[in-house]
């Protein structure tokens, strides 16, 4: 098994970046989900309530945040003055996090047709993962729970061939947002992992993902007038735990520890969990 994707979403719920190598640390991939959009009281935003934030293109550069959407001027936004703050929310988590400048956030709520503000997860930012799962004191940025997203080729197969089987199109991996994509020849090997070795570091896989609308939204576009991977989720994924319910696609993931990972890395279990996770079974009509 090897590496086969690498990818980081700088501003949550925007378009993400393929990257050929990243370096690890603490709160996962640098540069994923340090940007995020909320309302005017702090509330987090994502593609679920907003599609339009598909559209948006973003590339962080030295000395500013670049978000480009088609048809509109780029917008830089310069770094946020620390004293800058405002609480912001996501899921249960209250964060201090560092305000954009009031210009970026008008033209961004032009962009999105609301009133939004542009918030970054800086240096004075604390956040950390469910202790429950990912064990205590484990930083995380704006993503929804945890440090890494990990998906593998032989699921999304699996999943495609069901979608096939029923004459409900394929989608692809995008659909899933993960950090890291594995190639595997087996579907849902990654149920029995319960560690994994990539480039000597060691990364805990601490819960199942549980899929939520965007899965069914183009990534580039938003739209939802594309092929729904919820159907086949619902038939052959649907969780049995009540930790954890809905349909399961992918692993969230704590990195044990720091260095490089490149595409082509081989990955390696150093850890098993036998009894994999429980699924509903779908009576037969």
């Amino acid at each position: 098994m090897r590496v086969s994707e690498l990818f980081i979403y700088p501003l949550k719920s925007a378009r993400g970046i393929a990257l050929p190598f990243t370096e690890i640390d603490a709160f996962g991939l640098p540069g994923d989900r340090r940007a995020m959009v909320t309302d005017p009281d702090g509330h987090f935003i994502t593609q679920r309530e907003l599609p339009a934030l598909a559209h948006i293109d973003v590339r962080p550069e030295a000395g500013s945040f670049r978000l480009r959407m088609e048809g509109r001027p780029e917008i830089a936004v310069a770094p946020p003055h620390p004293d800058r703050r405002l609480d912001v929310t996501v899921w249960k988590s209250l964060v201090s996090a560092a305000l954009a400048d009031d210009d970026s956030n008008a033209r961004l709520s032009q962009w999105l047709g609301r009133e939004v503000k542009l918030v970054f997860f800086d240096a004075a930012a604390r956040r950390t993962a469910n202790a429950e799962w990912a064990g205590e004191g484990t930083p995380v940025t704006f993503a929804d729970g945890y440090q890494i997203l990990v998906t593998t080729t032989g699921s999304l197969k699996a999943l495609n061939a069901d979608l096939a089987a029923h004459a409900e199109g394929g989608v692809g991996m995008e659909r899933f947002r993960p950090n890291i994509v594995i190639d595997t020849d087996e579907a849902w090997a990654e149920d029995r992992w319960a560690a994994i070795e990539i480039g000597g570091i060691r990364f805990d896989l601490v819960k199942p993902c549980a899929r939520c609308i965007m899965t069914t939204q183009d990534q580039l576009t938003g739209s939802r007038d594309v092929a729904n991977p919820m159907p086949a989720m619902g038939r052959i994924r649907m969780s049995a735990d009540r930790r954890v319910p809905g349909p399961l696609f992918g692993w969230n993931v704590t990195p044990r520890g720091t260095g490089r990972v490149a595409i082509g890395d081989a990955v390696t279990i150093v850890e098993a969990r036998p009894e994999g996770w429980p699924f509903k079974v779908r009576a037969q009509r």
